[in-house]
């Protein structure tokens, strides 16, 4: 498995509506796409700017590279450049019911050298089924090992007070059986 993650940055007077068509047009190109988990398309709006990212949780890392190596990775660099997309192995995939998710939490968070990462490992499955278990629709975490880095992601149905996080527009998963029933 995989996690893939790009962002775009886009001026606070942008068009939002322009990036909802967009999405509302090709995403259901993803629902069937083999070797990926989930994709979310998900956008954040705020008077410092907007972001439109999508963020992909591969079940096959040779579907990831065929992505990106394809006509629709070449729709995302022909409409906004090429992003840079950050690749993560995942830790923990814990999934419950992926109907309805409209919210994504991310956070990222430095590991530290004395970090003991099986006791990290451990740690996020408990923290992983706990957020499932509570009703989010998935908890993925993954390491970047390159810069020591543990990614959180949490698909929910509601916005978590006080917590940043980004509207999910759409939300492809092809093969969320398989996440939820390893």
């Amino acid at each position: 498995m995989l996690v893939l993650r790009y962002r775009h940055r886009l001026p606070a007077d942008y068009d939002m509506a322009r990036i909802r068509r967009r999405v509302a047009e090709r995403g259901s190109f993803f629902d069937a796409t083999p070797g990926l988990g989930f994709k979310a398309f998900s956008i954040a709006e705020g008077a410092g700017g907007n972001v439109y990212a999508a963020t992909y949780l591969w079940l096959d890392p040779l579907a990831a590279g065929e992505f990106l190596t394809d006509h629709r990775f070449r729709a995302v660099v022909d409409g906004f450049g090429r992003p840079r997309v950050e690749t993560w192995l995942p830790l923990v995939v814990a999934a419950g019911s992926g109907t309805g998710a409209t919210v994504l939490v991310r956070e990222t968070l430095p590991v530290s050298e004395t970090r003991d990462l099986a006791a990290l490992r451990a740690a996020e499955a408990e923290r992983a089924a706990s957020a499932v278990a509570e009703g989010a629709c998935a908890a993925v975490s993954a390491l970047d090992p390159g810069a020591w880095r543990l990614l959180r992601l949490t698909l929910r149905r509601d916005g978590a007070a006080g917590t940043p996080h980004e509207s999910v527009l759409h939300l492809a998963a092809p093969g969320w059986a398989r996440l939820s029933h390893p």
